[in-house]
């Protein structure tokens, strides 16, 4: 075994990523609020064009079974029944012609819409 492939099981050990660009934009936003409990929340809900969509939201609380992901001194949590969804994706931030915004980049999803914020698996 070589040691490339302890690293590969290392960076495979959370279900889900959180992109640096995504937490240095939370860390700013956190910020601009002054308030350090904030946390990114992330959520699958049914619903939009392809069946589900993806939510964002900031919080202070984490539930009971809420997996916690931190970077750059912020933290992410996704609630276990949207994280089944959301296996192997990345939430990441961009800045773009249509506006700024949070997304995930999610290999389950078999359709997307033009939105971006809804899919299908």
């Amino acid at each position: 075994m070589s040691g490339g492939n302890d690293m590969s099981a290392v960076e495979q050990a959370l279900p889900i990523e959180f992109s640096e660009t995504a937490a240095l934009k939370v860390k700013t936003l956190i910020a601009e609020e002054e308030n350090d409990a904030l946390k990114l929340r992330v959520f699958v809900t049914g619903g939009g064009c392809s069946g589900f969509q993806y939510g964002f939201s900031f919080e202070e609380s984490v539930n009971p079974g809420d997996m916690e992901i931190q970077k750059e001194g912020v933290t992410l949590v996704v609630d276990p029944m949207s994280l089944q969804y959301l296996v192997g994706g990345i939430v990441d931030y961009e800045e773009g012609l249509q506006g700024a915004r949070f997304f995930v980049n999610n290999p389950n999803a078999t359709t997307t819409c033009g939105c971006g914020a809804s899919f299908a698996v």
